[in-house]
């Protein structure tokens, strides 16, 4: 198996400063466009932008371009639908486990899991580093997909990583191997190292949703729908376009009109206030308009919309397409249930990730003298479906009733309960000042 000596052997001849030639590798480059390139387009800039001004009865004239950022909000109810509830950790191991939980809470995983999901979901890759914090605590830092070039050898693993940035006109590189983190920068003109530190827990964690021709390459989820959004836009913008081409009132006088005699005689008087017309018995006038065919646009709208709605996984509901009420909890599955196949697609790439986030934690916590087997640690993603509450109430009730779950377990299932320990111990309070009454 190729080794990182071997790779800058073989590629760069054994130089010191080969990482700045393999930042410039058209394979990283071309994996550094397609993320710029939906940044950009998340940031406004679509291709309705492009449009050209036009002239209108010899005037220029600046055609819309509406733009409707929903990929924005697409991505954000993907996230929130996969995230906003809380990650559960399982684990047969009680110590294991409320040792992880206690690592997750003061390394604030469960603010960071959000960012990454939605940085991986967006750019289509993104990079997590696990560290010690200045207080000592197990923590993870986000690098962003646009500024990162990870290094694979023949058989696609990765034994190195860059994380490249430039800042008026400086380079600054941090160059990730399994055993150091080193920097450089070339302020002043030459490039120089400006530190080198133990790697404690490894290479950064790769969190990719994998591209059908490249699976090292990550392709963003919003790929999929950028055509249908461009043809929504077109459609919206040229209609509002034509409201000031098309639909303009045009006056039609039928008949002769009036002759003005030598002495002025059928002269419109100049006090009247606004306009004043005269015609002949025989005279007609009428306002002509231009005709559109609103139900062809709303109904190419619509399939454009539904479509969109498919690739993304959304249900209708999200985008005010339908109404709902008072429906049972398998109905709102069904109505769920491509956002429930997209999210699941996400979780599977997260856990892949999550699973290098626990070996890389346990390998830091070896070198604090603590041991654990995290073989079958496991996180639990529970999706924000809407729910019918009274349904649940009445399942947890019935379980209970033949003694099928515990207390704690119903009440952190419940939906009107948001903090299991503290309700658990007022119970107990109740029930100590019951008995002794």
């Amino acid at each position: 198996m190729q080794t990182l000596n071997d790779y800058i052997k073989d590629n760069y001849d054994g130089s010191p400063t080969w990482f700045k030639d393999a930042v410039g590798e058209a394979w990283q480059q071309n994996r550094i466009r397609n993320i710029l390139n939906v940044k950009e387009y998340l940031s406004g800039k679509h291709l309705i932008k492009q449009r050209q001004i036009e002239y209108y009865n010899n005037k220029p004239f600046r055609p819309a371009a509406i733009n409707m950022n929903y990929a924005k909000m697409i991505t954000e109810f993907q996230t929130q639908f996969l995230l906003k509830n809380k990650l559960t950790l399982s684990c047969d191991d009680t110590e294991t486990l409320k040792i992880i939980r206690d690592i997750y809470n003061k390394g604030k995983y469960p603010l960071f899991d959000p960012k990454l999901t939605n940085a991986m979901i967006k750019s289509g890759e993104a990079y997590e580093y696990v560290y010690l914090d200045s207080g000592g605590n197990i923590t993870s830092k986000l690098l962003d997909g646009a500024d990162s070039y990870p290094i694979y050898n023949d058989m696609g693993q990765m034994i190195a990583f860059i994380y490249y940035y430039c800042i008026d006109a400086v380079s600054y590189y941090q160059v990730y191997t399994p055993e150091t983190v080193t920097t450089y920068d070339d302020n002043g003109g030459n490039l120089r190292k400006t530190g080198e530190y133990e790697n404690i827990s490894g290479l950064p964690i790769a969190y990719i949703i994998p591209s059908e021709l490249d699976e090292l390459q990550g392709v963003s989820s919003i790929v999929d729908y950028i055509d249908i959004l461009d043809s929504m836009e077109k459609i919206i913008s040229k209609y509002h376009d034509a409201f000031y081409k098309f639909l303009q009132p045009t006056p039609v006088i039928k008949g002769d009109p009036l002759n003005l005699g030598r002495d002025g005689e059928a002269k419109i008087d100049p006090n009247v206030v606004g306009y004043a017309l005269q015609l002949k018995e025989d005279g007609d006038m009428e306002y002509l308009t231009g005709k559109m065919d609103y139900n062809s646009l709303k109904a190419l709208y619509d399939i454009l919309k539904q479509s969109l709605l498919d690739v993304a996984g959304l249900p209708s509901v999200v985008m005010a397409g339908s109404e709902i009420s008072n429906i049972s909890e398998t109905s709102i599955k069904m109505l769920y249930s491509l956002s429930m196949i997209k999210a699941a697609m996400f979780e599977q790439y997260l856990k892949r990730g999550f699973n290098s986030r626990f070996e890389q934690i346990a390998k830091i916590l070896r070198l604090k003298g603590i041991d654990l087997d995290i073989s079958d640690l496991e996180v639990i993603f529970e999706y924000n479906l809407p729910n019918n509450a009274k349904e649940i109430i009445d399942n947890l009730k019935a379980l209970r009733e033949i003694n099928a779950i515990s207390l704690q377990t119903l009440l952190s299932r419940s939906p009107y309960i948001y903090d299991t320990s503290q309700e658990m111990e007022l119970i107990k309070q109740e029930g100590s000042k019951a008995e002794v009454d």
